[in-house]
């Protein structure tokens, strides 16, 4: 028996929820698994009554599962930040969720690209450092002291900020921040999972000739890692992947990149695969507790209208599924979500007319017939 905390969220994100629950318990049905799922209330909602975001109670009940499945963080209502940093960013910190993996397989026959290519990119980005690490602030009239505090589960650290400047303009910054260790478990992990997909190269990106102290120790760790591994890296800058991936997608396997370009690039990624209603995402601690998400957000404008794409969250069920080690379970999801495409059942978004639990139906139902 699993224990799954579920997060339904924000916006569409209790929607996209229902339908991966109902995946899963079709999953339990026939199979030798069983799920004790357990609803939270963590989100804006609760913000607005009460003025919490993730609490010290909240961690402690969390840590008692097997496993987070999430729909997605966000509200209108509530100024951008607030909820992402007090909720989704602080459960990936309190739980050392180092990882995020993005699997990103072109699913047809819904790829955007005009040349007709097959590819199957995964993309790990790393997830707990780097410029979103929640290290900022802002002078004003150009002077100010302030000291920063970073906890992670690797280290604590301080920082004290000190700015006097030559006029009195208001000034705002953001500090980007790598640790040789955290890229060197980060390393091992993903080149792990390189040799288990067969592969013997992984492309690395950054931005190290702009931002080189930050991106040069990024570099020395990976050189160091693979060298020792006997794996063979790509480097390439941001800007040049971006153009890539666009062009010649079926050149890559395996991607490693830091946390905000991770962000970006997995969203660029997921548009060409398909589109974000496609794009599963994993938060994961090797050693401790994983999340597991849909990469689209909230979408309130369409909540309770039925029509958003559910697939995203039930492959984010499937990753779940590999993580807790039934890799052959997460396989008849995902070829369940292969059979419902084949039968002319998709969303809106895919230029489709199914709805939102119709899809989910379907997903559920080829499961069952397996």
């Amino acid at each position: 028996m699993f224990k799954v905390a579920v997060l339904p969220g924000d916006g569409i994100g209790p929607e996209v929820v229902n339908e991966g629950l109902k995946v899963l318990n079709a999953i339990a049905e026939n199979n030798t698994i069983q799920f004790d799922f357990d609803v939270k209330d963590i989100n804006s909602e609760r913000y607005l009554r009460t003025g919490k975001l993730l609490t010290d109670e909240d961690v402690e009940d969390l840590r008692k599962f097997d496993t987070i499945f999430l729909g997605a963080i966000g509200d209108d209502r509530i100024p951008p930040g607030v909820l992402e940093k007090g909720i989704l960013l602080a459960l990936r910190f309190t739980f050392d969720q180092y990882i995020n993996h993005r699997p990103a397989p072109l699913w047809r026959p819904f790829g955007r690209l005009k040349r007709d290519v097959e590819f199957n990119i995964d993309v790990f980005r790393e997830n707990t450092e780097d410029f979103y690490i929640g290290c900022g602030g802002r002078f004003k009239e150009g002077a100010g002291e302030m000291t920063l505090d970073i906890e992670r589960e690797l280290y604590d650290l301080s920082l004290d900020i000190e700015a006097s400047a030559s006029n009195t303009d208001d000034y705002a910054f953001e500090i980007g921040i790598m640790s040789r260790k955290n890229i060197e478990r980060f390393a091992a992990f993903v080149i792990e999972q390189a040799k288990m997909a067969g592969e013997r190269r992984i492309t690395v990106v950054d931005k190290a000739n702009v931002l080189s102290n930050i991106y040069g120790l990024w570099r020395e760790v990976w050189t160091e890692k693979s060298k020792q591994a006997g794996m063979e890296v790509q480097f390439m800058f941001v800007d040049a992947m971006s153009m890539a991936l666009v062009k010649n997608p079926d050149k890559f396997r395996i991607i490693a990149t830091p946390n905000m370009f991770g962000d970006i690039l997995t969203d660029l990624l997921a548009e060409v695969t398909g589109g974000l209603g496609l794009a599963p995402g994993g938060n994961i601690n090797p050693g401790g507790l994983s999340m597991f998400e849909p990469v689209h957000g909230s979408a309130p404008k369409y909540k309770g209208m039925n029509t958003i794409n559910p697939v995203a969250t039930i492959l984010a069920a499937k990753m779940m599924l590999d993580n807790l080690g039934r890799r052959d379970l997460g396989k008849k999801v995902e070829h369940a979500v292969r059979l419902t495409f084949d039968q002319g059942i998709y969303t809106q978004d895919l230029g489709g007319k199914a709805k939102t639990n119709e899809v989910g139906d379907s997903v559920a139902e080829a499961i069952r017939g397996m």
